[in-house]
């Protein structure tokens, strides 16, 4: 039997579902699990990575399973849904965890946390009056004032607590920042990655998204279809021989589309070059903010489908004279 490298565990209070993969992605062990016989189980294996679904009781699952040396990474459900192949059952969702988090794209629960524990120090700090602006370049004003001993507007106890929520603050950013690393040297090594990124509108991380997620992108017949593919185009409720088009169909990779509809926005927001389009500024004279930048995601989700198609970088046509 081929060694297992990943695992996808689903969790459950009695009954839990095992994937487990070799390097190459190829299936090892599929196996149910008794609660009992979990950690018996995974005490028998070799270091592997760990997929677990961000649920009740993932938490203690986690740290059970790192001590026994395995690395274990926690996903929100939301984002591990779109690799459910087929109808949802355990085997089906625990396969799907499996794939998701050998995803180099995958946002793990720790961004999540870091922005949880930011907020609450955030909200325990301004019952005391200290205040700071938005962003998290701006939290290190908060813990320097945490951890200034002669700053009379934090009492003793309270000053104790939150050097705790400080402390697990820079512990996570310094996680986040490790997984960002990890990130670029992905996006840097992978030439479909550096493609992508030749698109206005498209960065590192929708750049790795997209070449991680669409292996193949020959299985699109069309830019149109990929679009379509990642609901950006128009819900037709059509009849009689009659087109109605409403908003767009928000069907397939949820994580794809609000990227790519976030590139959109920001390509709006700071790009000369795109704001001069004759295409965005008639699409502005006539339809809201909103509209534009879901129009110009679908137009870069097309673009992109070309990129990978063609194998060749982005070039901006030259606008006519």
């Amino acid at each position: 039997m081929n060694e297992i490298t990943t695992v996808g565990l689903d969790l459950a209070k009695h009954v839990f579902q095992v994937h487990g993969v070799d390097a190459s992605g190829a299936p090892v062990v599929r196996k149910r699990l008794r609660r009992s016989e979990v950690l018996a189980f995974f005490a028998r294996l070799p270091r592997c990575l760990i997929g677990l679904e961000a649920c009740a009781t993932a938490h203690y699952w986690a740290r059970e399973l790192q001590a026994a040396g395995h690395e274990v990474r926690l996903m929100p459900a939301q984002y591990v849904k779109a690799y459910v192949k087929r109808n949802k059952n355990d085997a089906a969702d625990a396969e799907a965890i499996c794939e998701a988090v050998r995803r180099p794209t995958m946002r793990f629960v720790l961004v999540r946390q870091r922005t949880a524990l930011v907020n609450a120090l955030r909200a325990h700090l301004a019952e005391f009056g200290v205040i700071a602006p938005l962003g998290l370049r701006n939290v290190a004003r908060l813990i320097a004032v945490v951890r200034d001993e002669s700053d009379a507007r934090l009492p003793a106890l309270a000053r104790q607590v939150l050097r705790v929520l400080a402390e697990q603050v820079e512990q996570l950013a310094a996680a986040v920042a490790a997984l960002e690393q990890q990130l670029m040297a992905w996006h840097k090594s992978n030439p479909v990655s550096q493609r992508l990124a030749s698109i206005p509108g498209i960065g590192p991380i929708i750049a790795t998204a997209l070449a991680a997620t669409v292996v193949e992108a020959s299985g699109f017949r069309s830019g149109r279809e990929f679009a379509a593919w990642l609901g950006l185009v128009p819900r037709q409720h059509s009849t009689g021989g009659k087109a109605r088009l409403g908003g767009i169909s928000k069907r397939g990779n949820r994580y794809l589309r609000r990227l790519l509809i976030n590139g959109a926005s920001a390509n709006l927001l700071r790009s000369k070059a795109t704001n001069a389009d004759p295409w965005v500024i008639g699409l502005r004279r006539r339809r809201p903010s909103l509209v534009v930048a879901v129009a110009m995601a679908n137009k870069t989700a097309r673009i992109a489908w070309a990129v990978m198609h063609r194998q060749e970088n982005y070039q901006r046509m030259a606008a006519a004279a």
